[in-house]
């Protein structure tokens, strides 16, 4: 099954996160088919803190990709945010 999912990255205590396509069986970090963009939880106010390819989601979930429940709550927001501006 293929999954849209965070695969953590960054150093201790300062998390960055790439949203990834993977397929199910992979470990969380380890290999994926496409990265579609990045959360960086912890970044400044005058820098991006969420980027994503909302065309590419929407293909991969028109493919049977399911979305874990972070990603989709992330989705949400910055698909909101995007119609806002």
């Amino acid at each position: 099954m293929v999954v849209i999912r965070l695969a953590r990255g960054g150093s201790k205590r300062r998390p960055f996160y790439n949203l990834v396509v993977a397929d199910s069986r992979n470990r969380r970090d380890g290999r994926f088919i496409e990265r579609l963009g990045f959360y960086n939880p912890v970044s400044g106010s005058n820098v991006d803190q969420i980027r994503i390819a909302l065309d590419r989601v929407k293909y991969w979930q028109d493919n049977g990709a399911l979305l874990s429940p972070v990603v989709t709550r992330l989705v949400k927001e910055y698909s909101s945010k995007q119609i806002a501006v």
